[in-house]
């Protein structure tokens, strides 16, 4: 099996930039989990115990986070001061990964419940130096996405990148996920910003070098709009993906999960699907409808919280509907001093 892995999580996370802002995109939480942590464990239950990331902003959060993680992986880390592009901080890593043996490529803001066993099958087997695990798309979102077009074999044919509805020649999306040969660093060159879909991948196809595809059939979130983020929050809540179950509490209106020391006051009344963090007290007769509280939130009494995400550390003194709130911040009434 694969022994190594890379996560790629040094990018700034500019479309999630009201969440990216308080922690880097790889660390944000889902189900009071961060990503990261996720993809670490589903790594880890395929028997990959040692796995390097590539950091750039808040590079900090994510080397602390994993000093003493509790999954059994052995984390190697490389800080890029300035991005290089997907392979770029792949050659970054070259030193780590031995020449004999494939190794597995993941986005540190990709959520999915991939047969990592079966994609390397696949891979093996089609003597390929790369796998590229795809994903079928609704035809009215290919734009959104980087579109692959196999041949019969399930070797690639063409790239579209976000390519119009009427001009997609598929609806298979690249997921990130990539499985490589050693001999795909030949294709990297060292200190250039180099891309994995604009450069490496049609350099290969240029040199008639195989690139093998494998469809993933499971779940599969690109983590990239606050409206994804929520989703893929929501799905967790539901076990819609199989390699991360969360506990949660169901009631006859709602889904939801609590984080440790969490306290409720008389009357509280929790609708839809909501995640509620560490450390969170709610008042008196409040209701939180179909939103994501991240840790140390005060919400006071008579409060209502409606289809929003508030950040860390908010005491909440009046409504938040169809709100982001960002770290360190007190909505209060009008006239009120805290």
């Amino acid at each position: 099996m694969l022994k190594k892995a890379m996560i790629m999580a040094a990018g700034v996370g500019s479309r999630l930039e009201s969440l990216s802002s308080a922690l880097p995109k790889p660390i944000v939480p889902l189900a009071n989990v961060p990503v990261m942590d996720i993809i670490t464990k589903h790594l880890s239950s395929f028997g990959i115990k040692d796995i390097i990331a590539n950091t750039h902003y808040k590079a900090e959060y994510i080397k602390n986070h994993y000093k003493n993680n509790k999954f059994g992986v052995n984390y190697s880390f490389i800080e890029e001061k300035e991005l290089s592009g997907t392979a770029g901080g792949l050659k970054k890593c070259q030193f780590f990964f031995d020449k004999d043996n494939d190794f597995i490529v993941m986005s540190g803001d990709g959520l999915s419940d991939i047969d990592i066993a079966e994609a390397y099958e696949s891979h093996k087997k089609s003597g390929a130096i790369a796998t590229i695990v795809l994903k079928e798309v609704p035809k009215e979102l290919v734009s959104i996405y980087g579109i692959v077009v196999p041949d019969k074999n399930g070797l690639v044919e063409s790239f579209q990148e976000k390519p119009s509805i009427l001009e997609a020649k598929s609806t298979l999306a690249n997921t990130g996920i990539y499985i490589f040969n050693y001999k795909i660093f030949d294709y990297i060159p060292e200190n250039t910003f180099f891309d994995f879909a604009k450069n490496v991948f049609p350099w290969l196809l240029s040199e008639n070098q195989k690139i093998n595809t494998f469809i993933h059939y499971g779940y599969w979130s690109d983590i990239g709009s606050i409206n994804q983020y929520k989703q893929s929050n929501f799905d967790l809540l539901n076990h819609r993906i199989k390699s991360f179950l969360p506990d949660i509490v169901k009631t006859s209106l709602a889904t939801y999960c609590c984080g440790e020391n969490v306290q409720f006051e008389d009357n509280v009344e929790i609708i839809g699907n909501c995640v509620i963090g560490n450390g969170c007290k709610i008042g008196k007769n409040v209701k939180i409808i179909d939103s994501i509280l991240w840790n140390n939130i005060i919400i006071e009494e008579n409060v209502i919280v409606e289809n929003s995400i508030i950040l860390n550390d908010i005491l909440v003194q009046e409504n938040v509907i169809n709100e982001i709130l960002p770290t360190n911040k007190i909505k209060e009434k009008e006239n009120i001093k805290v």
